[in-house]
């Protein structure tokens, strides 16, 4: 006999237990009837992908910090001393019982588009949870390099519910990302399927210099300058669309002994 238990939402980000994005997408999953859990880096972990570092105090322990998160009231809440994916992973390795059905992970400050989502933890963190076999969801508002103050979650949980929709329709280990431009409801274009930019929004420039202190690599942050092409994700964003976009984690591809044109092995 199937469960008539609400399917449980494991509601994650990179930004840290701290965001306001986090709070926001844990109360429009419970508004939308899942049962949620939220457990997220203790402190920022942007950028990290699908990492399953954890900060061991002693031994092999991770240690949790309990919390009690603005507007959720009696929503079990950790801060945990590990990055997004691994989180995720120890959910599925009996953390949580019962474990989850589906990982929300956001809302991140900033999109995230094109092929440089591989450097997301927020990405991360869903992709890891098709590993489990589990729904993911990653969630992002496209704000500015310096977010503003008051950014438009509200925006990206108006469009969450359509997106939900969709996912819980499609098989398990489904992953979708969907971003949302940082504007009023009301300025909002349609909901549109976007296919992933060749690279992403920025772009990032290292050189190598030496000084008094020694060898050091300098990086730099820039807004990519190619133009968008048509019908990616930065390209529907910037005219004002959210856009959803089904990745694919990690997966074989069989062939690789068999002689191919250098054309036919070009990703598209």
């Amino acid at each position: 006999m199937a469960s008539l238990r609400p399917l449980r939402a494991l509601i994650t980000n990179d930004d840290g237990i701290d965001s306001p994005g986090l709070w926001a997408l844990a109360a429009a999953a419970r508004d939308a009837g899942l049962d949620v859990v939220v457990a997220a880096p203790h402190v920022d972990a942007s950028g990290v992908g699908a990492s399953v570092l954890a900060v061991h105090e002693s031994g092999h322990t991770v240690v949790l910090h309990p919390r009690k998160l603005p507007g959720l009231p009696g929503v079990l809440a950790y801060g945990v001393q590990g990055h997004p994916a691994f989180i995720v992973h120890a959910a599925g390795q009996g953390w949580l019982d019962p474990e989850p059905d589906l990982v929300l992970a956001g809302i991140n400050v900033g999109a995230n588009v094109g092929r440089a989502i591989l450097h997301s933890g927020t990405v991360g963190a869903a992709l890891t949870a098709a590993l489990h076999g589990w729904w993911g969801l990653a969630v992002s508002l496209d704000t500015s390099r310096e977010p503003p103050k008051r950014p438009h979650w509200e925006s990206a949980t108006h469009v969450f519910p359509r997106v939900l929709t969709v996912l819980l329709a499609a098989p398990k280990g489904t992953v979708l990302s969907l971003n949302v431009p940082d504007r009023a409801i009301a300025e909002l274009g349609e909901l549109r399927e976007a296919r992933l930019a060749r690279f992403g929004a920025m772009q990032v420039r290292v050189d190598q210099r030496t000084g008094a202190a020694g060898e050091r690599l300098h990086a730099t942050f820039s807004d990519f300058a190619a133009p968008a092409e048509p019908g990616t994700d930065t390209a529907l964003l910037a005219a004002g669309h959210p856009t959803v976009t089904e990745l694919r984690s990690i997966e074989g591809r069989p062939g690789a002994l068999e002689p191919r044109s250098v054309n036919a092995r070009r990703p598209r």
